[in-house]
């Protein structure tokens, strides 16, 4: 019989990376990660929740982000946001009897050319009409596609997860009816454009008061 050869430990092989949230998410170390090459984490996509970012609100520990490494600098990843949602128990959680849910999906393009679909929901007082529902997802797309001819993928990731965004569509579609709840329940990046409109610098977005 022919002697086996040593077995090499693979983990002694990997380096380990720091993956950092884009700007707009205050470039914080949110993860580190293992690879014998750092070309293989192009593409790989870290979770966190908002708490993890903010440490203020415990109610952020419902929202899931979602980064995707698009570029490693040395032993630093950097990100951009594929997208969010809420976490399935705090979905559920809104729900009441005798009271209605308006659920709508967008798709859009921002002024820097980045194409995602946006999620936004309502929870009401009270059960409504189906003439009311129809009007409310009216008023939901007009707002989403407002905002993005208006801004950045990164102003508008903020908006979206910070609740800026669900705070301007609670203030059009309260007039319609009693409202309980209104969010972005959910974020998807669909296309990056390959060269990126630069757009003239704006102010930082700033965290709402939730609706």
């Amino acid at each position: 019989m022919s002697k086996r050869g040593r077995v090499r430990d693979k983990w002694k092989l990997k380096t380990w990376y720091s993956v950092y949230s884009p700007p707009y998410f205050g470039s914080q170390e949110i993860a580190l990660v293992p690879s014998d090459d750092p070309s293989k984490l192009l593409g790989r996509v870290v979770e966190v929740t908002l708490y993890d970012l903010t440490k203020q609100d415990i109610q952020h520990m419902n929202i899931k982000l979602y980064f995707k490494i698009v570029k490693v600098d040395g032993l630093k990843a950097e990100t951009i946001l594929k997208g969010h949602e809420y976490a399935r128990e705090y979905l559920r959680s809104l729900v009441r009897r005798w009271s209605s849910r308006v659920d709508a999906s967008i798709n859009l393009t921002t002024k820097d050319g980045f194409k995602l679909r946006v999620f936004p929901v309502a929870f009401t007082r009270k059960r409504i009409k189906p003439s009311q529902e129809s009007a409310i997802r009216k008023l939901m797309e007009e707002v989403v596609l407002e905002r993005g001819k208006q801004l950045t993928y990164d102003q508008l990731a903020q908006e979206c997860v910070l609740g800026k965004l669900a705070s301007d569509i609670f203030h059009r579609i309260t007039k319609i009816c009693p409202l309980r709840h209104v969010g972005i329940r959910k974020t998807k990046l669909l296309a990056v454009p390959e060269q990126p409109v630069q757009p003239p610098p704006s102010e930082k977005v700033e965290a709402p008061s939730p609706a």
